[in-house]
C-alpha cells in the first residue's frame, strides 16, 4: 500500500532515482534523460521536489553576574565530594592540550593507586632466640620422654592404656532365623473322677461357675446323614432357674401354668415378640403342634438362639406339663456345631463329685444314642469319640479317658434300670 501523502512528483522521483542507481552500479555512462540540464523535465521534477530550509538562529541569552561568580568559585575550590588522592589526566594526544566534553564521554576517572610495600617477616631461628628458649625445649622433650616410656611400660604389663583410642572387638549378630514356637505339651488323658476334681480346683472366680464338657466327634456336620443332635434330662439339673415359655391355648394352658411354665400365651405372644425388636426374656420355648404354623412369623427370631420348638427334641407336644416340668428339672439340647464338636454344660462346680459324675454319664449316653446310623468303622467309642475334655466356665481343660466315660454311662444305664 502507498503512504497517504505520497504525490505524482514523488513517483516521478523514485523513479528518476532508482534508474540513476541502477546505470551506476552496472558502470554505465549518464544517459541525457538525467541530467537536469538536458532534460528540463527532471530539472522541474527535481526542482518541485526539493524544498528550501532556512537557518533559524536564537540570541544568546545573558548571564547573571552572580552566576559567574559562583561558577568562578566553584572552579577555583575542589569539590568536597572528589577525593584528594585523585588528580588530572593528561592530554589524549600526549600534548599539552585541555581535556574537552568529548573526550571525557569515553573515558572514566580513574584514581591513580601509589603502590604499597610491607616489610617482609621471617619467623626466628632458634639460635636466634638465646640460651633460654634451649633449655625450655629441653624441658619439654624431656617431659615427652617420660610419658612415652610410661604408656611403654603399661602396655608391656598388660594394662590398658589411657588416653589411647580402645578398639571394640566387633558383636557379630546371628542370622535372623525363624523362632519356633514351642508347643504346649499335650496333657495326657485322666480318669473322669480326677478330671471333675481338677476343674473344681481351678475355678477361682468369684462367680459360681458351669462345668463344661466339649467334646470332638468323629462325624462329618456338612452330611445330612451324620448330623449328631438329641435332648436329655440330667438326673441333678443344671443348677440355674429355668424359664419356660409355652404357647398354648385354652386347657393345654391352664396345664401349663400349673406345671409352673413362666411364660404362657398365644397369638398376643407372638404378637409381642414380633414387635419387640428380638428382646426374649424366657430360657425355654414350648408349643402345642397346632401353634406350629403360626410360629413361621417369628422362627427367624427363635431359630438362630436354638429357641425353636422342634419335635426330635420334644418341645412340641400335647403332654405341655410333663415337657414344662421336664424343663425345669434341667433338660438340656446338643447339637454339632460347624466344627463338629459339641459344647455343653452339665452343672455347677458347687456341685459333689458323685452329681456331676452321673450327669455326665447321662450325657454320655445320649450321645452314644444320637450316633448317627451310616457313620462306618466306627466301634462303640472308637472313631466316634475322639476327645473329650472338662473344664469351667473360665479354666482350664482337662482331657478325660474314654475308659472312665464308658463307666459313667453305664453306671447311669444301671441307675435308670432300678
Amino acid at each position: 500500500m502507498l503512504p497517504p501523502n505520497y504525490t505524482p512528483k514523488m513517483a516521478r522521483v523514485a523513479l528518476l532515482l532508482s534508474c540513476a542507481r541502477r546505470y551506476h552500479r552496472l558502470g554505465l555512462p549518464q544517459v541525457p534523460l538525467l541530467s537536469p540540464s538536458s532534460n528540463p523535465f527532471f530539472s522541474r521534477a527535481l526542482s518541485a521536489a526539493t524544498t528550501t530550509i532556512t537557518q533559524v538562529s536564537y540570541p544568546m541569552k545573558p548571564k547573571d553576574p552572580d552566576d559567574e561568580t559562583d561558577s568562578d568559585a566553584s572552579e577555583a575550590a575542589p569539590s568536597p565530594r572528589s577525593s584528594p588522592s585523585r588528580r588530572p589526566h593528561p592530554a589524549p594526544d600526549g600534548g599539552s592540550r585541555p581535556w574537552t566534553r568529548e573526550d571525557a564521554r569515553f573515558v572514566k576517572d580513574v584514581p591513580v593507586i601509589s603502590p604499597v610495600s610491607y616489610p617482609s617477616r621471617v619467623a626466628p631461628l632458634p639460635e636466634d632466640r638465646g640460651p633460654e628458649y634451649a633449655e625450655e625445649g629441653l624441658k619439654e622433650e624431656r617431659v615427652e620422654d617420660d610419658l612415652l616410656q610410661r604408656e611403654a611400660r603399661r602396655i608391656q604389663s598388660g594394662a590398658r592404656p589411657r588416653n589411647f583410642f580402645t578398639l571394640h572387638e566387633e558383636v557379630r549378630v546371628p542370622f535372623p532365623t525363624l523362632i519356633v514356637k514351642e508347643k504346649n505339651p499335650q496333657k495326657v488323658p485322666m480318669d473322669l473322677l480326677e478330671a471333675i476334681r481338677q476343674v473344681k480346683a481351678n475355678a477361682k472366680r468369684q462367680f459360681v461357675e458351669t462345668v463344661e464338657a466339649h467334646v470332638n466327634l468323629g462325624v462329618d456336620p456338612r452330611r445330612g446323614d451324620q448330623m449328631v443332635r438329641g435332648a436329655l434330662t440330667l438326673p441333678h439339673g443344671t443348677g440355674k432357674s429355668v424359664r419356660v415359655a409355652v404357647f398354648a391355648e385354652g386347657s393345654a394352658a391352664e396345664e401349663a401354668r400349673a406345671a409352673g411354665a413362666d411364660i404362657v400365651g398365644g397369638d398376643e405372644l407372638i404378637e409381642e415378640i414380633k414387635n419387640g425388636g428380638g428382646k426374649l426374656n424366657f430360657d425355654k420355648c414350648i408349643a402345642t403342634p397346632t401353634f406350629m404354623p403360626r410360629l413361621s412369623k417369628i422362627a427367624r427370631i427363635l431359630g438362630p438362639r436354638g429357641l425353636m420348638p422342634n419335635p426330635k427334641l420334644g418341645s412340641v407336644t400335647s403332654n405341655v406339663s410333663g415337657a414344662v416340668k421336664e424343663a425345669k428339672s434341667g433338660r438340656i439340647d446338643f447339637k454339632i456345631d460347624k466344627t463338629a464338636i459339641v459344647h455343653v454344660g452339665l452343672g455347677k462346680v458347687n456341685f459333689s463329685e458323685e452329681a456331676l459324675r452321673e450327669n455326665i454319664g447321662a450325657f454320655v449316653h445320649a450321645l452314644l444314642v444320637a450316633k448317627p446310623v451310616g457313620l462306618k468303622k466306627t466301634s462303640k467309642y472308637a472313631g466316634y469319640v475322639k476327645n473329650f475334655s472338662l473344664c469351667s466356665t473360665m479354666g482350664p481343660g482337662f482331657p478325660v479317658s474314654i475308659q472312665s466315660l464308658s463307666a459313667a454311662a453305664d453306671h447311669y444305664n444301671k441307675l435308670q434300670v432300678k
